[in-house]
C-alpha cells in the first residue's frame, strides 16, 4: 500500500518479481504498509494476535451484520462477520474460510492499520496504489468486496471504490461510486475479464486522474470485505463445515 508523494506518479513505476513482496518506494510513492504473513502462524480464533496486531484489525467483532444481513430484522439475521470463525495465518497466507454454521453465513472484514490507528479509519489516505496477491476458490453465495471507504461516512456523496467485486463463482469486477453534476448517485461498472479463482495481484486502485475528482478530495479506508451476496439464500450457501 502505496501513498502518493506528489500529484503525477510516474508513468512507469516497475513491477516485483511474481513472488516477492514489493518492499520499497516507488517513483513518486511512498510504501506506507506491506505484509507477506510470515512472522508467523495465528489459529482460528486468534487474529490479528500479538505478531500481526500493530498491522491488523478484524474490524468487525463477531456477530455484526454484514450488507445482506443488514436488510433483515434483528433476531432472524443469516448472515454478518464472524472474524474469529473465518481469519487464521499460515504458511505465508492470510486464511478467509468462508462458509455457514447452523444456518449463518459467515465471512470477515480485516483491515490493515497505519500510523499504529488505534480506531476506524485505521488506513485513511486520499489516494494510493493498491496491490493484493490472493486467490481464491469458487464459492457460489459469497462475494469479495475489498472497497475503500470514505471517513465522512457520507455516502455516496463523498464516494467509494470497490475493487475486486463480484461473486466468487463468477468474474471479477470493479465498481466506482460517487455523484453526478446533478447530485445523482452513478456507478461505474469496470471488467477486467479474470475469474476469483486466478492467482494475480489486482492493479493499483485510486490513482489521482484515473477516479472522479470527488473522490480524489476525501480520504478513504481500506477494507478487505468478504461475505455472503445479497442474493444467496440457503440453496446457494456451502455446507456447514
Amino acid at each position: 500500500m502505496k501513498e502518493s508523494d506528489s500529484a503525477e506518479p510516474a508513468a512507469n513505476a516497475g513491477s516485483a518479481s511474481s513472488d516477492a513482496l514489493p518492499v520499497g518506494d516507488l517513483p513518486g510513492w511512498t510504501q506506507v504498509f506491506a505484509e507477506d504473513f510470515t512472522e508467523g502462524d495465528v489459529p482460528l480464533g486468534g487474529f490479528p494476535g500479538p505478531i500481526y496486531g500493530t498491522r491488523w484489525s478484524e474490524n468487525y467483532k463477531d456477530g455484526t451484520p454484514d450488507t445482506a444481513g443488514q436488510k433483515q430484522p434483528k433476531g432472524q439475521r443469516t448472515s454478518g462477520y464472524y472474524p474469529s470463525k473465518v481469519l487464521s495465518i499460515h504458511n505465508g497466507v492470510l486464511d478467509m474460510f468462508l462458509r455457514s454454521e447452523n444456518g449463518i453465513a459467515m465471512g470477515a472484514a480485516p483491515s490493515p492499520i497505519i500510523g499504529g490507528a488505534t480506531q476506524r479509519p485505521y488506513n485513511s489516505l486520499v489516494y494510493g496504489r493498491y496491490s493484493v496477491r490472493f486467490k481464491a476458490g469458487p464459492l457460489p453465495g459469497f462475494k469479495l468486496a475489498w472497497l475503500l471507504w470514505p471517513d465522512s461516512k457520507q455516502w455516496p456523496k463523498d464516494g467509494e471504490i470497490d475493487f475486486p467485486e463480484g461473486d466468487l463463482s463468477k468474474a471479477i469486477y470493479a465498481a466506482v461510486h460517487g455523484l453526478d453534476a446533478s447530485g445523482t448517485h452513478v456507478t461505474e461498472v469496470l471488467r477486467p475479464g479474470a475469474a476469483f479463482t486466478s492467482c494475480i495481484p489486482p492493479p493499483p486502485s485510486g490513482v489521482p486522474g484515473r477516479s472522479s475528482s470527488s473522490l480524489m478530495e476525501n480520504p478513504l479506508a481500506l477494507s478487505l470485505r468478504s461475505c455472503r451476496t445479497s442474493q444467496c439464500t440457503t440453496s446457494c450457501r456451502p455446507s456447514p463445515a
